[in-house]
Formats: C-alpha cells, structure tokens, sequence
C-alpha cells in the first residue's frame, strides 16, 4: 500500500476512535474516491497516483466553494472550504512563484521553444515536475505569457 494511502486510512482510523464524524465522513470520501480510481484502472494506485486524485477532488471543492459564496450558502461553502483543507494536508509542498519561474524557464531551454507552437512540449516537461505541487492553469498562463 502506497505511503499516502496507508496514512489516509490511519487517520481515518484515529477519527473514528475520536468519534469526529466531519472528519471520518471526508476521509471515507478520500478512500472511496480512491478505491474508485483503482477498480477503474484495475491497478493499485502509487503515490503519483493518489495525489492525481487528490488534485481533481480540491478541484471540484474550489469549484463548488466559488458557487455556494457566489449563491449565498455559507453553511455549504464553509464545509467545501473544511474538505479543502483536509484533502490538502495530503498534498506535497507547494513551489514558490520564482521556484516555479526557474523551473518554465529551464523547460524553454530544454525545449527551444520560442512560439505558441511549442506550447505542448512545454507542458510536458514541466507536468511531471509540477504535479501537486503547483496550479497547472496558472503555470499554463505563465508559460504562455512567456512565449508570446
């Protein structure tokens, strides 16, 4: 069992024995959302994998977050904002603005890109290096800020 899975499932064990259901009830979504994956692919997910997961559900709760403030529903809005933070906790540290500079303009090099053409390449190099680490949608701009 891949390092972060095994930690979601202790923590979901250590919930329970504290009786907390808003966290037991988040983390048995975690390890459903999971599991799903894995029946799906027919593979067990490594920690890449758990953390592509992870990335699509704080996706959907910032998502979701943005529409109940925006509709007026607090109560909804503030339990979208405490699974963020939950799901989070799993999460490798983010890179800073200027890691992440070095890091587009290393794959440029890498690259030679130098138009909106390259723009593929681009994300392909640095997709791996950024995975849950940094907002893909706002490295995207910023790569294609930098070669327009």
């Amino acid at each position: 069992m891949g390092d972060l899975k095994q930690r979601i499932s202790e923590d979901t064990k250590a919930a329970m024995r504290a009786k907390d259901k808003a966290r037991v009830g988040v983390f048995r979504m975690l390890g459903a959302a999971i599991k799903q994956v894995e029946v799906d692919e027919r593979k067990s997910l490594d920690d890449d994998g758990v953390i592509g997961v992870l990335e699509k559900m704080i996706k959907q709760r910032r998502e979701s977050h943005a529409q109940y403030c925006e509709a007026g529903r607090a109560d909804l809005a503030d339990q979208e904002a405490f699974e963020i933070q939950l799901i989070s906790a799993y999460m490798p540290p983010a890179l800073a603005d200027a890691e992440i500079d070095a890091l587009i303009g290393a794959a440029l090099a890498d690259t030679g890109a130098g138009s909106m053409k390259d723009m593929g390449k681009v994300m392909g190099v640095l997709r791996p290096k950024l995975k849950g680490r940094a907002d893909m949608g706002a490295v995207s701009a910023k790569v294609k800020q930098r070669l327009s």
